[in-house]
């Protein structure tokens, strides 16, 4: 099979090319960071009076992409399926004394990927005395039905025992303390907080 050459003409455009392409990425770079602010503040009205007075270095911990802080603000499932999503939405529920939704919340998931009847049952009886017990110390807030299925499962656990109590925390948080903590300080510090790294690096 013969050999395919260049010519020098067509090197040069090749060159050319990839400067050009190279300047059209760093523009992408540089103005990235404005979009991201613009977009939270679409969605997040309160977006510059919130983050003024609040002490940045709290979250310095947390290590984000700029597509992971807006995909949190997509749906409560983005933010949950990201650890850190998981910890600041905790915190927030923390300082609303309602964290308890999202450790059950957790709980249940960690429950559904147990394969071992013996460990599921333990797992199932501490879920019960931890979140679904009367004057559990962090008794979920599901109706009676909901708690008296799950407390007939527990004879037998399996791997749905939990499912429709999960479902129902996971409706009252969608619903109630999700929308909430997009316009929360806590949610706002970060994404300010990370809009300005981003627009220094």
């Amino acid at each position: 099979m013969p050999g395919i050459f260049f010519s020098h003409s067509n090197h040069s455009v090749l060159k050319e090319g990839d400067r050009q392409s190279d300047e059209v990425m760093a523009q992408k770079k540089n103005s990235f960071a404005m979009d991201l602010k613009n977009y939270l503040k679409s969605i997040l009205p309160h977006l510059e009076t919130s983050v003024k007075s609040t002490n940045r270095g709290k979250n310095s911990f947390y290590r984000l992409s700029p597509d992971e802080i807006i995909q949190w603000t997509m749906s409560l499932e983005k933010l949950l399926t990201s650890e850190d999503g998981q910890a600041i939405f905790r915190d927030f529920l923390k300082s609303e004394f309602s964290e308890e939704n999202i450790d059950f919340w957790l709980a249940c998931e960690d429950y559904k990927a147990t394969n071992d009847s013996n460990e599921l049952r333990n797992k199932a009886e501490i879920i019960y005395q931890q979140f679904i017990q009367p004057n559990a110390s962090k008794q979920v807030n599901i109706d009676f039905a909901t708690r008296n299925s799950v407390t007939r499962d527990l004879l037998e656990p399996t791997l749905t025992t939990f499912k429709e109590a999960q479902k129902m925390i996971h409706i009252l948080m969608e619903r109630d303390s999700y929308p909430r903590f997009l316009k929360s300080e806590i949610f706002l510090r970060l994404a300010e907080s990370y809009q300005g790294n981003n627009m220094r690096g």
